[in-house]
């Protein structure tokens, strides 16, 4: 009998030792996950796709945002976020706790990157932003079609493939093209929404100021109408710069408005085959909806803007005024050019 009692005895305090044991490993798995992490402050952390909380544990440490490997694991498998934690770039703050970490990647919130695709450049250039944009992945595939891409800041996250991006811009412009179409003006003189589009990139390199967009796109439309050719230089310097894929690092010269091009507007009548770049909303809408002007006329004023005009005569007396160094003035005057940066359309 004492002997049975001596073996509860050790039984019970085992048991005793094993359950101390157990809640002072759990009382220290608590403390290390709920306090504060070594960060001393805050870090971008990348978690690739298709990785294993074992990974997951391995990069957070390597990264110095957790102490412990396994207490990380054991504390995400004990609290369910093991199978929650999504791949992705995450800001953590400094000193998170591996608990804090745990439910920043469980809740997918990840980095947003923004790329910015400036108005009129063309497919090509396009492109090469794509490619340099470092937190993207993957080839974006062939050079798509002048005109498809619409120039504007898109958010994205780390590792979204390239070809995904250069797909959205053609979803944004299919959708922008078929909307101002839809708003046109009904007395254009188009029969599709692509001759929109040509338009609008004629007027998206002409235009350096938002308020002259739907003028310039009323002098273009007025001599469509006339049969007049557009006498555009930016289709001239499009195709110079074979269709936009080089740079044409110097100003034209009169020799080069006679380049054999069915994009050279001052030889070939009508608008030329294809937009020369890939024109914003505002060139869209102004090209839908040019303003109502019987101007056929436009150069520039040296200070960033043009002056507009309806007679050749009148046009002659504005560039003459230009190119003596002066800004031209609407009503006639002119006054000392900071600059001198020719911007001609039709002589």
């Amino acid at each position: 009998m004492r002997g049975l009692l001596r073996l509860l005895a050790w039984a019970a305090l085992t048991v005793a030792l094993l359950l101390g044991l157990v809640g002072g490993a759990a009382y220290w798995l608590y403390l290390d996950v709920a306090n504060p992490g070594p960060l001393a402050e805050a870090r971008t952390v990348v978690i690739p796709a298709r990785t294993g909380l074992a990974e997951i544990a391995a990069v957070l440490a390597e990264q110095g945002v957790i102490r412990h490997i396994r207490s990380f694991e054991l504390g995400a498998a004990l609290s369910g976020r093991g199978s929650s934690l999504l791949a992705g770039e995450y800001e953590v703050s400094a000193g998170a706790s591996p608990l804090h970490v745990m439910d920043i990647l469980a809740s997918g919130k990840t980095i947003k990157h923004r790329l910015t695709i400036p108005e009129g450049l063309t497919s090509a250039e396009i492109l090469t932003l794509v490619r340099a944009s470092p937190a993207l992945d993957g080839d974006p595939g062939p050079l798509p079609s002048e005109g498809e891409l619409m120039p504007e800041t898109y958010l994205y996250g780390y590792g979204d493939h390239r070809k995904d991006m250069v797909r959205r811009m053609e979803r944004a412009m299919a959708q922008a093209l078929a909307e101002v179409w839809e708003e046109r003006r009904p007395d254009l003189p188009f029969s599709t929404p692509r001759e929109v589009l040509v338009l609008a990139s004629l007027v998206e390199r002409e235009a350096s100021r938002e308020d002259e967009r739907a003028r310039i796109a009323a002098v273009f439309v007025n001599r469509l109408r006339l049969g007049m050719p557009l006498q555009s230089d930016p289709t001239v310097i499009y195709a110079l710069s074979d269709r936009g894929t080089k740079r044409l690092d110097r100003r034209l010269t009169h020799t080069d408005l006679a380049v054999s091009s069915p994009y050279n507007t001052y030889i070939s009548k009508g608008l030329p085959p294809g937009p020369i770049g890939n024109p914003g909303i505002s060139a869209l809408r102004a090209a839908a909806r040019p303003a109502f002007t019987d101007e056929l006329y436009f150069v520039a004023d040296g200070a960033g803007g043009h002056v507009f005009a309806k007679t050749l005569a009148e046009h002659n007396r504005n560039v003459a005024q230009y190119r003596h160094g002066a800004s031209v003035e609407p009503n006639g005057e002119a006054r000392p050019s900071p600059e001198a940066r020719e911007g001609r359309t039709a002589q």
